[in-house]
C-alpha cells in the first residue's frame, strides 16, 4: 500500500510541475494546499481543499486522483471509488489506468473482489506492463476461487518486474520460472 502511494506521489510530482506551468487558477492554489495537508497527513484537511480545487474546475483530474487516495486513506471506500471513477472518465489514458488500478483496489480492499476484476482488467488494457494490476487481480482472483487465473496472473506480475508477486511465487511455486522456458531453447 505504501508503493502504491510512493507511485502515487511521483506521479503527482511530475504533473504538478506541468499543472502549475500550463494552467493559472485558484484551483491549483487549493490542490497545492491540498497536496501538502495530504503529505502531512492531515487527510480530512487535504480533501477539503481537494473538493475546492474541484469546485473550481470540475474536470480536474489530478485532483480527483488525490481526493480519492485521501479518501481510500480514511477508508472511505466509495467516495474513494466515486473519485476514481472520475479520473478515469476525465483523465487521458494514463490517468485513466490508474483510475481503474485504484477503483480495483479500493474494491479489494473493501471485499468486492469480484467487481475488483474487471477494473483491474481495463488497467490492464490500457497499461500492458502494468506489474501491479496483473497482482492485484490475482488477488482478486484467488479470493473468487479462480485459483488457476491467480497464478496466471502472478507469473506475468512477477515477469513485469512485482517484486510480492515474484516472492509468492517462490515460496508457493518455486518452479514457476522453469514454467516460462519453452522446450529446445535455453534461458
Amino acid at each position: 500500500m505504501r508503493r502504491n502511494f510512493y507511485l502515487l506521489t511521483c506521479t503527482f510530482a511530475i504533473t504538478l510541475l506541468y499543472v502549475n506551468i500550463a494552467f493559472g487558477g485558484s484551483e491549483n492554489s487549493y490542490f497545492n494546499e491540498g497536496f501538502e495537508k495530504h503529505l502531512h497527513g492531515d487527510l480530512s484537511s487535504a480533501v477539503k481543499l481537494y473538493s475546492k480545487a474541484i469546485e473550481n474546475n470540475p474536470t480536474f483530474v489530478m485532483a480527483y486522483q488525490m481526493r480519492g487516495a485521501a479518501q481510500q486513506q480514511l477508508k472511505k471506500y466509495s467516495e474513494a471509488i466515486n473519485d476514481y471513477s472520475m479520473v478515469i472518465t476525465y483523465g487521458e489514458p494514463y490517468f485513466k489506468a490508474v483510475g481503474f488500478f485504484n477503483r480495483g483496489v479500493v474494491k479489494n480492499m473493501s471485499g468486492a473482489f469480484a467487481e475488483a476484476i474487471p477494473d483491474f482488467s481495463q488497467a490492464i488494457e490500457l497499461d500492458k506492463k502494468m506489474a501491479a494490476a496483473f497482482f492485484h487481480r490475482g488477488i482478486a482472483k484467488s479470493k473468487t476461487g479462480d485459483l488457476s487465473g491467480r497464478l496466471e496472473d502472478f507469473r506475468q506480475a512477477a515477469k513485469l518486474g512485482d517484486p510480492n508477486a515474484e516472492s509468492w511465487l517462490n515460496t508457493y511455486y518455486p518452479e514457476w520460472k522453469q514454467s516460462l522456458i519453452i522446450p529446445g531453447t535455453s534461458q
